[in-house]
């Protein structure tokens, strides 16, 4: 599946890698229970809520789409290090220069930028000059989501 990138846009969402749903389907975020579509909606980035087989209609609202690793799918437990390309990611954001870079799992930003200690929020270093935010996953699975949430709910504000 490949990314869903232009110039100009406000926000490139980046998650680690496709989970199983989305590698089979072809769609971001497409496993049923993931809350990405829904927030997107909510916090006011969608004036629509988009489903997992529209999310090509992203891009009409300034949102983009990539992953750090392209090459292997699954739950980040499955991941592999070599899998990750941090130089490719990186001139990616250089070359369409989003507004804002946003990690969809703290796993993905501390995957980027090599710290386990990252927390969610903005980030003391950006990409480029281009600011770049941690937030907690949207996944079904990720049990601290509750607790989390508000910085998703934060976002269009930092965009």
């Amino acid at each position: 599946m490949r990314d869903l990138l232009a110039p100009g846009l406000s926000v490139v969402f980046c998650g680690t890698a496709k989970g199983l749903v989305s590698a089979r389907t072809g769609s971001f975020y497409a496993h049923p229970s993931n809350r990405f579509y829904l927030t997107l909606h909510e916090i006011g980035l969608t004036p629509e809520r988009v489903g997992p087989a529209e999310f090509r209609k992203l891009l009409d609202y300034g949102i983009g789409l990539t992953d750090l690793n392209q090459v292997e799918s699954g739950m980040d437990k499955a991941l592999t290090p070599s899998g990750f390309d941090i130089p490719a990611f990186e001139e990616k954001i250089r070359t369409y220069r989003p507004r804002l870079v946003a990690f969809t799992s703290l796993a993905g930003a501390r995957i980027y930028f090599g710290d386990n200690r990252i927390a969610c929020g903005l980030q003391p270093r950006g990409i480029d000059g281009i600011p770049v935010v941690a937030l907690p996953s949207t996944s079904a699975a990720n049990g601290h989501w509750t607790k989390d949430r508000h910085h998703w709910y934060q976002l269009p504000e930092l965009i």
